[in-house]
């Protein structure tokens, strides 16, 4: 698939959602209304293309790089480097790694550009563009070469994983800031908004993060195509899950973006095709509040709030288990001794308009 002709189609049907909502209406008259559930089972009917949707093979994948920004003391004090991290994760340290297992998500950590080695490892997918990024102060993070070969990367990572859901999250240090310089220049809101983690963020490392990249947005001023801009700022993780959030969208397949390297990756690839945010739900796992303005932008709210401050991805394998009973809402319960269509009758093809599925 060219990055630049993408096949996503918009998930709006009216008749199908309409069909959907009865549906759901018919279920609470004898069960009770259910909430929150009830809009995303919505969604994911109109992601599916179909009254009954299913998941199988649900895929976890880490997209982990290092950025050259960290040079400029960009990111979190002692924190582990994003090779350690990596190593934690295939060897179940974090939660992350076993509330995947334990909800049945198949996890899969990808190399794109961790600056050290990273021992290999069954669960481990290697990537790696480069070492790590260069630093956006001094030229550009990527190359634009190197930007289209990570996003053709992310496509065939997307290609040959199996099932038809995969909920996506960047690592690395120092990918917290590179997002906010993304999202900052892409939607053209304040990098401020992005950064500011809270109100008891010491206004010395805000300062210090104002100045580092403010000076690597001047040095940038002119980029504004969204690949030049993913190639200036961005990260090889966030380039990756630009071609993955592609190709997922053009096969109907739900997309469960968790983090701010999630939201900058998705920003850019709705740049390039902007049905994209359609197969989209949103999870948290920290209460970052640059993440609630990046949410914003896509008038998103995530799945669950639940104070963490963890690994991204940790809030996607939570949220699973919604997405699950959501689907069953319309797949599960049933309705007298009938199964029902997959299809509003209208929509069905016109050999099996009349049979039962």
């Amino acid at each position: 698939m060219s990055v630049n002709r993408s096949l996503i189609t918009p998930t709006a049907n009216p008749l199908l959602e309409q069909a959907l909502r009865e549906k759901l209406q018919r279920r609470s008259e004898t069960t009770g209304s259910l909430g929150e559930l009830e809009p995303l089972a919505v969604r994911l009917g109109l992601v599916q293309n179909t009254l009954k949707p299913r998941f199988r093979a649900p895929q976890l994948v880490l997209f982990a790089s290092d950025h050259g920004l960290a040079v400029d003391g960009v990111g979190v004090p002692g924190g582990a480097s994003t090779a350690k991290l990596v190593a934690r994760l295939l060897g179940s340290q974090l939660p992350v790694s076993v509330f995947a297992r334990i909800q049945g998500l198949e996890l899969s950590v990808v190399d794109c550009g961790v600056a050290e080695p990273v021992a290999p490892h069954a669960r481990l997918l290697a990537r790696k563009i480069a070492h790590g990024t260069r630093s956006s102060r001094a030229a550009m993070a990527m190359s634009l070469d190197q930007a289209h070969a990570a996003i053709r990367a992310g496509m065939e990572i997307a290609d040959s994983l199996p099932g038809n859901a995969i909920a996506c999250a960047g690592i690395g240090v120092g990918a917290h800031a590179s997002a906010a310089l993304v999202l900052s220049r892409l939607s053209d809101t304040p990098l401020r908004d992005f950064i500011a983690s809270g109100p008891t963020m010491p206004p010395e490392d805000l300062n210090h993060l104002v100045t580092v990249l403010s000076g690597a947005q001047g040095r940038h001023k002119d980029a504004s195509d969204p690949v030049e801009v993913l190639a200036a700022f961005g990260g090889f993780e966030m380039a990756m899950m630009v071609g993955v959030m592609l190709v997922a969208g053009s096969k109907r397949h739900l997309v469960i973006a968790d983090g701010m390297t999630a939201c900058a990756a998705l920003m850019v690839a709705s740049r390039i095709a902007p049905a994209v945010t359609d197969y989209c739900v949103y999870c948290r796992s920290h209460g970052h509040a640059g993440l609630d303005r990046a949410l914003s932008l896509f008038q998103a709210s995530p799945l669950l709030e639940l104070g963490m401050e963890s690994t991204d991805g940790t809030g996607a394998t939570l949220a699973w288990p919604l997405v699950r009973s959501a689907a069953a809402l319309l797949t599960e319960v049933a309705e007298g001794e009938d199964p029902g269509p997959s299809q509003p009758a209208e929509m069905a093809p016109p050999s099996r308009a009349g049979s039962l599925n």
